[in-house]
């Protein structure tokens, strides 16, 4: 595998400190942010990193009981929630990402979903607090970009509403496997280059695990920025940053003007990578099913969250099918 190119960007990092007098400037830095990089790192953001460092906790405690145990609350791809293994593949590489994931949602599609009490102590209290934590600042952000949009304050807030029973905003917990220190010739993906298809995601990291690397689309000269310049995003020690991406959603809402970022968590494979554990979580904000999507520009034809979201899955399986023909057609 040839050395990956690096260049030391820099994200934005905007604080969200006294948000309602300064919400000129924040709504400001964050359309500069949306189009100009598709990253940023928020702080001041109101989530104690107690908070963050119980959820980490938890997280833990969910995946390191048994298999047989996590298998009792299995994914559902129609629900888009449940615990899932070396399950998901990236047409970037198309190979399985080396990790397991447990997603959550606020809605009824949970009610089979969460371990018994006496089986993981306080874990569906401590999430659900969290969860809605993450949500309270994404509303924030929805809010700026909606004035940035030209919409109503609102517009974005109640397209999102989790208090819904259609609504399909996931927090997604994330126990990425260790990596064999060796040189047998294979590339052990984490997770490959690829694009959210959401409306913004909030990346929470643990300090000293790191692997978070974005190659910004307006850059990229390869569909997976493959042989292009990506820029490491290290977590900080003590740091209460919120690392956000712009989604394929909020690009389609924006008519494009904003900027949805290739990324990738880098599969180990070069001096100064790291090869252990890796904990994070991602709060992945999409719309209510029956929302009606379309930026003020009419850019691209008016479609439901619920439609969005199907025809992102849709296109991901189609680039999936396609990866895998192209490296069984390489290897006959």
């Amino acid at each position: 595998m040839a050395l990956t190119k690096y260049s030391s960007r820099s994200i934005p990092t905007i604080s969200l400190a006294d948000f309602d007098q300064r919400i000129g400037e924040i709504t400001t830095q964050l359309v500069d942010a949306a189009e100009n990089v598709g990253f940023f790192s928020i702080i001041d953001h109101g989530i104690a990193r107690a908070d963050v460092d119980r959820m980490f906790d938890a997280s833990a405690n969910f995946f390191t009981l048994p298999d047989d145990v996590k298998s009792q609350v299995p994914f559902s791809a129609t629900e888009n929630v449940g615990w899932e293994k070396n399950a998901q593949i990236r047409p970037s590489t198309g190979t399985y990402d080396r990790k397991e994931s447990y997603q959550l949602q606020f809605n009824s599609n949970m009610d089979a979903r969460w371990l018994p009490e006496s089986t993981l102590p306080g874990f569906r209290s401590t999430a659900t607090t969290f969860m809605h934590q993450a949500q309270a600042v994404s509303e924030k952000l929805m809010v700026c970009f909606a004035r940035g949009l030209g919409f109503p304050d609102d517009y974005f807030v109640t397209a999102h509403d989790v208090s819904r029973g259609d609504s399909q905003t996931v927090a997604r917990l994330l126990h990425y496997f260790a990596t064999p220190v060796v040189n047998d010739g294979q590339v052990y993906h984490r997770a490959g280059a690829h694009t959210d298809w959401d409306f913004v995601t909030l990346l929470f990291q643990k300090a000293g695990q790191s692997g978070l690397e974005i190659c910004p689309g307006r850059e990229a000269t390869s569909s997976f920025g493959e042989n292009d310049v990506w820029t490491r995003i290290e977590p900080e020690p003590e740091s209460d940053a919120i690392i956000c991406n712009i989604g394929d959603l909020l690009m389609s809402w924006s008519d494009d003007r904003f900027k949805s970022t290739l990324h990738r968590v880098k599969a180990p494979c070069e001096p100064g990578d790291f090869y252990g554990e890796r904990y994070s979580i991602a709060f992945f904000n999409q719309p209510c099913k029956a929302v009606e999507i379309q930026g003020r520009k009419k850019k691209y034809p008016l479609v439901t969250g619920a439609e969005f979201t199907r025809n992102a899955m849709q296109r991901n399986f189609k680039a999936i099918l396609q990866a895998k023909e192209k490296l069984a057609a390489a290897g006959a």
